[in-house]
């Protein structure tokens, strides 16, 4: 036995392993430069507590603080062919999908997931602008659309939350392709007779915005997100001019009829299940503990009522 080895060397590791402190402990807000401690951040949905400032969340973090529980399913998405143009600039366009795959944990830039939200059975579909700036590739148009058909499938609503920077370049014209296949998929959700709404967070921009994210029934923003077309850089430099402030903004949209509500980001699940809700013609949601839902769920039976109501006459 080695009391050196044994004693002194573990002791001397605790003593200095103590003072190591983790870098991930406090988050800096990128509007008033506040620390901010990550647990406080994380459980106000990285909102600053100091300025309400709406930082990044991920399709994970925000599924689970939307559905009940935070429990979901994943809906399977079809895999498109990787890589239809060999596209290539500095980097090959696979090497970027595998290098955005490794930074996120996530297989592509949307997630689509079922669940309850307030015991209202939805579909919901969410970008990852940190997944190559949540550029609309095929990926995420078969998203879009596997979303709309299992909302068809199982008569639900859809909430779909965006946030883009617009087409992705690397697929070139097939990807513009996504803009007329998304509005197809959003259509059969208007003949079925579901809700689809939309929450437009930061940013929102190009193809997109010229698509399915401003095709809903109600649409939501999130404070000061910027929705646009066009970027504002992009719109100053051809007409050379100077834009108002706060152009492009959600709350400059808001007041010129492009939006029907701007809503804090810790307010959005109670906000969205009033609307569902009101959509679907339910009563209002129960505040509380309610008993376990039956097997359907409320939304299967009230549809289900209705149809043999239908019948009966």
């Amino acid at each position: 036995m080695n009391w050196i080895t044994n004693y002194v060397r573990p002791r001397i590791n605790s003593i200095f392993s103590r003072r190591e402190t983790p870098d991930n402990l406090w988050t800096k807000c990128d509007d008033c430069g506040t620390m901010l401690f990550h647990r406080e951040v994380a459980a106000n949905l990285n909102v600053c507590t100091n300025c309400g400032h709406h930082m990044p969340i991920g399709p994970r973090e925000r599924f689970t603080a939307l559905f009940d529980g935070g429990i979901f399913n994943e809906v399977s998405v079809p895999k498109p062919v990787v890589d239809p143009l060999h596209f290539r600039d500095q980097k090959r366009y696979p090497d970027r999908l595998k290098a955005a795959q490794k930074e996120t944990g996530e297989a592509e830039a949307m997630l689509v997931a079922t669940g309850e939200m307030g015991r209202t059975p939805i579909v919901a579909a969410c970008q990852d602008f940190s997944f190559m700036a949540g550029s609309m590739g095929m990926y995420v148009g078969n998203a879009i659309i596997a979303a709309a058909e299992e909302a068809v499938k199982l008569k639900r609503p859809l909430i779909l939350f965006s946030a883009a920077g617009g087409a992705r370049m690397q697929e070139g014209i097939l990807s513009l392709m996504q803009m007329p296949r998304t509005t197809v998929a959003v259509q059969m959700l208007k003949e079925a007779g579901l809700p689809y709404i939309v929450v437009l967070t930061h940013p929102t921009t190009g193809g997109v915005t010229a698509s399915y994210a401003m095709l809903g029934d109600v649409h939501i923003a999130e404070p000061n997100a910027l929705i646009c077309f066009a970027g504002p850089r992009v719109i100053e430099q051809t007409i050379r001019e100077k834009l108002p402030d706060g152009f492009q903004r959600a709350e400059y949209l808001l007041d010129h009829g492009m939006l029907d509500r701007v809503t804090p980001r810790t307010d959005l699940r109670d906000e969205l299940i009033t609307i569902t809700r009101m959509l679907l013609g339910l009563p209002p949601a129960v505040r509380g503990e309610l008993p376990a839902p039956k097997e359907g769920g409320e939304l299967g039976h009230a549809l289900s009522e209705t149809e043999d109501e239908a019948a009966k006459k």
